[in-house]
């Protein structure tokens, strides 16, 4: 069954920055911060890792970074969906920038994901990608400007507001997720608070001085933000901005 995410979430990519034991101790690492917090973590793993991260962790939605739409049988080197599923995968990227798609091809691929009841994340580089995304009823997109991503740079405040508005007026079920560019557990949950469903980031956490240490603040700021909404505060008080430029 495909899992059901609870909101707000994070998101942990690792790309090809790391590989190997150093993928599966910051798996273990995220999986004590999502016990520790209580937060649901999505974890994109590398093809190679995802049995090895998905029986040794509790609490991580582990998700394959692509995958290819052919069935069972010839197709020697694609990725199979069923493959990636009986490895411990229950969700799948779609169209991130580092591996873009058609339109028709993002339709086949949620299509496949569905069938075989895993999540399908899909990224936009753009509001209006978002939106034509959208009317494939997706389980979650990621708008992130392609320019932002591994930048330091993340988008503002106002393009996190309008994605998330645009997308929702297409089915208000698709979970919004934000992450180019953040570095910063004050990044996360300023944009949970302004209307996120979830935040993420790879290049943030693998890149940063002390990975673990970057991990746990990201995901310690997904359990403040939450418990900020449940307590209906104002997310303004005494509170830092962020320079999203």
């Amino acid at each position: 069954m495909k899992p059901a995410i609870r909101t707000p979430f994070f998101e942990i990519g690792v790309k090809n920055y790391i590989f190997g034991d150093d993928v599966f101790y910051l798996a273990q690492e995220a999986d004590r911060a999502a016990k520790r917090y209580d937060v649901d973590v999505l974890f994109t793993a590398p093809y190679a890792d995802i049995r090895r991260v998905a029986e040794n962790t509790e609490r991580l939605i582990v998700i394959a970074p692509y995958m290819d739409t052919e069935p069972p049988g010839r197709g020697m080197a694609n990725v199979l969906p069923e493959s990636l599923k009986a490895a411990g995968a229950r969700g799948v990227v779609i169209n991130h920038c580092e591996k873009p798609m058609t339109l028709a091809k993002i339709r086949e691929t949620i299509e496949r994901a569905k069938g075989l009841d895993m999540l399908s994340f899909v990224c936009a580089d753009t509001v209006e990608e978002a939106k034509a995304v959208a009317l494939f009823h997706p389980d979650i997109i990621n708008p992130e400007p392609s320019g932002l991503i591994g930048s330091g740079r993340s988008s503002d405040l106002e393009f996190a507001a309008c994605s998330v508005r645009e997308i929702k007026a297409v089915f208000p079920d698709i979970l919004v997720e934000q992450a180019a560019g953040i570095t910063s557990g004050m990044q996360v949950f300023e944009y949970i608070m302004s209307g996120a469903d979830g935040a993420g980031a790879a290049s943030g956490i693998v890149g940063a001085v002390d990975p673990f240490a970057a991990l746990d603040e990201m995901i310690a700021s997904v359990r403040r933000a939450k418990d900020m909404l449940t307590q209906g505060r104002d997310w303004n008080e005494n509170l830092p901005r962020i320079d999203h430029t």
